[in-house]
C-alpha cells in the first residue's frame, strides 16, 4: 500500500473515533492546540520567515507573500478565533425536521460529519489551523497539501495541531500533512474516493479548476473572485467612497477584494474624482474604460490608464481595480453576469428598489447591500472560520463553517410498524 493511501486509511480510522467522541472531547482539543500556538509562537513565526525568505529570493509578488505571512498578531488573531469556534453549538447529532406521520412514525434527519476532508491549498499558512479547526470540531479528519512555497510554515503548525489532538485522547491522525513536495502525491491524492469524502482546493484558479478536473470524489468549486462594486445613481457619495476603498484596499490580496468598480453614468462626473483622490493614498492603479478616462483624464498623483478587455475578468489581487461606468442598473447586472466568478458582488444605493433588483437578478455565493464585498468571510458571518468560499449551487455555497462540512441521515422511530 502506498504512503498516501496509508495515510488515507489511518484518516478514515480517525474519522470514525473523531465521530464518536464527545463535544467536550473535540472542544477539549481546540482549545490546546490554540494555547500550543500561543505557546509556541516564536517557533511557528521562525518557520515561517524561511518561508517568506524563500518567497523574496524568488521574486514571489506582494500579493503571494502577504498571503504567506504570519506574524504574531495574525497568529493571536487565529488563536482568537478558535476561541469562538469552540463557543459556537456542537453541530454533530442535532436532530431537525422530525415530523409524526399518520402511521405513529417519527421521521427526521440527524446531522453526522462528512468523514474525511481533502484540502490542496497554496500560500496560506492560515487554512492549515483554521481548516483542521473546522474539521475537529465538526467530527472529520482532515488530509492537507499545502504548497510547496509555505511548507516549513506548514509543517510548524501541523506539530502544533497534532500535539493538541494527542494531548486530548484524540488519534494525530485525525489531522495530517502531506510534507512531500511531489506534484505526483496531488493526482494520487484526487484518485483516493474510497478514502476521501469531499476535496477542496484553496488558491487561483489553475489549482481549483484542476481538482475540480481531476477528482474521483465531490470537489467544491471557489476561492476565485472577480468582486465587483456597483455604484448606484442613487448612492451616498460618502458611503460609496468608505464602501470601495475598503473592498480594494484593506486587503487587496484576497479572494473578495474589489476587482471591478462599476459606476453609473448619473453619478459619475461627481464620484469618480472622488474615489481617485482616494485610491491615491493607497496608490492604487485605476485601469479605466473610455468614458471614465474621459473624466479622471491625466489626475494628479493617481496612476490612470485604459483598461484592456482581459481587465473585466482578472482577480487582481493587487492593488489595481477595473473601473467602467454602466448607464443603468441594468447594464452593471449584466457585466456582472458576463464578467463575475459567482463570489461576492455589492450595489451602494439609496433606492431600496435598486437594492432588491440587484439582490434578485445577481448570481453570487454573498450579495451586499451598502457594506463592502470584505464581509464574504466566514468569521464575518459569525462562523467562527471557513474552509472555504464555495461557488457551488449544490451542499455548499459560500463561506463553509461547521454545519456546511457535515451531511445527513435519516433517522425512523417506531414502535413496532410494519409496512403492508
Amino acid at each position: 500500500m502506498s504512503s498516501m493511501k496509508l495515510m488515507g486509511e489511518a484518516a478514515r480510522n480517525s474519522s470514525r473515533q473523531l465521530a464518536m467522541a464527545s463535544g467536550a472531547v473535540r472542544n477539549d482539543a481546540l482549545f490546546n492546540i490554540g494555547e500550543n500556538v500561543l505557546q509556541r509562537l516564536d517557533f511557528i513565526l521562525d518557520a515561517n520567515q524561511k518561508d517568506v525568505a524563500a518567497a523574496k529570493d524568488n521574486e514571489l509578488s506582494e500579493s503571494s507573500i502577504d498571503r504567506l505571512l504570519l506574524t504574531e498578531d495574525r497568529l493571536k488573531s487565529m488563536v482568537d478565533d478558535i476561541a469562538d469556534i469552540i463557543s459556537l453549538q456542537d453541530p454533530i447529532g442535532v436532530t431537525f425536521d422530525m415530523k409524526n406521520m399518520s402511521n405513529g412514525l417519527r421521521i427526521g434527519k440527524k446531522r453526522v460529519p462528512l468523514g474525511v476532508i481533502g484540502v490542496i491549498y497554496e500560500s496560506r499558512p492560515n487554512v492549515t489551523l483554521d481548516i483542521s479547526v473546522l474539521c475537529i470540531k465538526s467530527g472529520n479528519s482532515a488530509i492537507l497539501r499545502g504548497g510547496s512555497e509555505s511548507l516549513n510554515s506548514n509543517i510548524a503548525l501541523g506539530h502544533v495541531i497534532r500535539n493538541g489532538l494527542e494531548d486530548s485522547g484524540i488519534s494525530m491522525d485525525a489531522i495530517q500533512l502531506i510534507e512531500d513536495k511531489d506534484r505526483a502525491l496531488v493526482s494520487e491524492m484526487l484518485s483516493m474516493s474510497d478514502h476521501i469524502d469531499l476535496m477542496i482546493p484553496r488558491g487561483g484558479s489553475e489549482l481549483v479548476n484542476m481538482v475540480n478536473r481531476e477528482a474521483k470524489m465531490p470537489a467544491i468549486n471557489g476561492g476565485v473572485g472577480v468582486c465587483h462594486t456597483y455604484v448606484d445613481s442613487a448612492a451616498s457619495l460618502d458611503m460609496a467612497i468608505d464602501i470601495v476603498y475598503n473592498a480594494k484596499v484593506q486587503r487587496p490580496s484576497v479572494c473578495n477584494a474589489l476587482d471591478t468598480l462599476l459606476v453609473n453614468v448619473e453619478i459619475a462626473k461627481d464620484y469618480l474624482p472622488s474615489i481617485a483622490d482616494k485610491f491615491a493614498s493607497a496608490e492604487v492603479e485605476m485601469r479605466c474604460d473610455s468614458r471614465a478616462l474621459s473624466i479622471l483624464g491625466t489626475k494628479d498623483k493617481v496612476r490612470i490608464i485604459p483598461a484592456s478587455d482581459s481587465d473585466w475578468d482578472t482577480e487582481h489581487l493587487s492593488l489595481v481595480a477595473g473601473v467602467r461606468i454602466v448607464d443603468s442598473i441594468e447594464e452593471a447586472i449584466l457585466h456582472i453576469e458576463r464578467h463575475g466568478t459567482g463570489h461576492s458582488e455589492a450595489i451602494v444605493t439609496e433606492d431600496y428598489s435598486a437594492a432588491n433588483q440587484f439582490v434578485d437578478s445577481v448570481d453570487a455565493s454573498a450579495v451586499m447591500v451598502n457594506a463592502s464585498t470584505r464581509f464574504n468571510d466566514g468569521g464575518e458571518f459569525g462562523l467562527g472560520a471557513e474552509v472555504a468560499i464555495s461557488t457551488n449551487k449544490m451542499h455548499a455555497r459560500g463561506p463553509m463553517g461547521l454545519t456546511e462540512l457535515t451531511s445527513y441521515k435519516w433517522v425512523v422511530y417506531g414502535d413496532g410498524q410494519i409496512r403492508e
